[in-house]
């Protein structure tokens, strides 16, 4: 986690992610690139040369933003780049990732409204389904990131544990404890005997060791989720993430989204690879 990208709409839920990135850079002696892309209005992008004071003005506007920004003190002491650039968020968030090689993207979330309210809205689906690099979605604002119980929801599929090690990756780089949680459903239950032996054969040679796993029995998997971050009082959410196919297994549809949209806490996909 030396290279982590933050897109801003400079909103509150952007400062929030921002803190958050601060904070993991800082412990971790990276680089931050803050990102801002300029989306002019439709009129002013296709006819930029005729309304070149007006776009002078957006974009005079949100470059005074972006300094304002810099200014903070909680950024103070650490590395920065970035600037403000035209184009679509999306595309501008990809390549940015893909120029400097970056190891993690931060976002902001305005809540529990669903994913269609993250702060750049639907791109924010876009680049959760696709980043080749983790992405951590934070709503509230967090003093530190003070992470000791990670607990990484799994389908138990070994095709896709290469999700599992970099979740390990990030326990290690956090220190903090990884609880690997597989949710057991009614509509798709497993006795005990078969389940421990399906999280044997995860693990089987991916040369990681959780702190602790557990077989959770409730209702659904966001149900289970949920259920059992809070009993254990865990302060972050990960999961496996299959690109642009959806998320992984039963992380697809409304149980991502569920999961992405109505956790209180921090949530981290990770790519399978």
């Amino acid at each position: 986690m030396k290279k982590i990208i933050v897109p801003t709409d400079f909103s509150v839920q952007a400062e929030n992610a921002l803190r958050v990135a601060a904070d993991i850079v800082r412990e971790n002696n990276g680089e931050l690139f803050l990102l801002h892309q300029l989306d002019l209005p439709l009129h002013l992008a296709n006819n930029a040369s005729s309304n070149l004071p007006e776009a002078l003005f957006f974009m005079k506007l949100a470059k005074e933003k972006f300094y304002n920004l810099l200014k903070e003190d909680f950024l103070q002491g650490i590395t920065i780049h970035g600037d403000v650039e035209t184009g679509a968020a999306f595309s501008g968030i990809m390549d940015t990732v893909k120029r400097h090689r970056a190891d993690l993207i931060v976002m902001g979330s305005h809540g529990t409204g669903g994913m269609r309210n993250l702060f750049i809205g639907s791109n924010a689906e876009k680049v959760v389904r696709n980043s080749e690099v983790p992405v951590l979605v934070v709503k509230d604002r967090k003093k530190k990131l003070d992470v000791n119980d990670f607990v990484f929801a799994t389908d138990l599929d070994p095709n896709a544990t290469s999700a599992l090690k970099e979740a390990d990756l990030f326990a290690k780089k956090t220190k903090c404890n990884l609880h690997l949680l597989y949710v057991n459903t009614p509509s798709n239950f497993m006795s005990t005997r078969e389940a421990e032996a399906k999280v044997a054969e995860y693990l089987k040679n991916v040369n990681v060791e959780p702190t602790d796993y557990v077989i959770y029995n409730d209702t659904s998997v966001e149900e289970g989720v949920f259920n059992y971050t809070n009993d254990v009082k865990g302060d972050i959410i990960g999961m496996a993430n299959h690109g642009r196919k959806g998320l992984s297994h039963f992380f697809n549809g409304s149980v991502s989204e569920d999961v992405v949209n109505h956790s209180s806490l921090p949530v981290i996909t990770f790519r399978i690879k």
